[in-house]
């Protein structure tokens, strides 16, 4: 089951419930705290655009998704990130049991939002 469908990013967060709501308002709050992003709703889920596609957040019927572009340049920052697919994806998978606090999605966040700052638009392929 992928995310909700949702009109926003508030709409997002409201359809969630339990444990995945909280998840995800935590990490939308640090995410947001962290350095300017543009949110919105892509591919039925919360993405944080700085520069092109950045970082995401997806929940599905057993976890929570923290999704980036660049992910595999962030293990040595969360060595729980394992890459996904081409390019440079990689996702930190969430089951109620995970712990990440604010403070570390905040860390990720601003790392990518640099990543993205200094390489560029990851979507844009050469």
């Amino acid at each position: 089951m992928m995310g909700p469908a949702a009109e926003s990013p508030d709409a997002y967060i409201t359809a969630l419930s339990g444990w995945q709501r909280e998840r995800a308002a935590m990490m939308r709050a640090a995410i947001m705290a962290a350095a300017p992003f543009e949110e919105t709703i892509k591919w039925t889920n919360l993405v944080f655009l700085a520069n092109g596609p950045c970082i995401l957040i997806r929940a599905e019927e057993h976890r929570v998704l923290l999704g980036f572009w660049r992910g595999k340049r962030l293990r040595d920052v969360d060595p729980r990130i394992k890459a996904s697919g081409k390019y440079e994806l990689g996702n930190l998978v969430m089951t109620e049991a995970t712990e990440i606090t604010p403070d570390q999605v905040a860390r990720l966040a601003g790392e990518a939002f640099r990543l993205n700052a200094t390489l560029g638009n990851p979507a844009a392929r050469t």
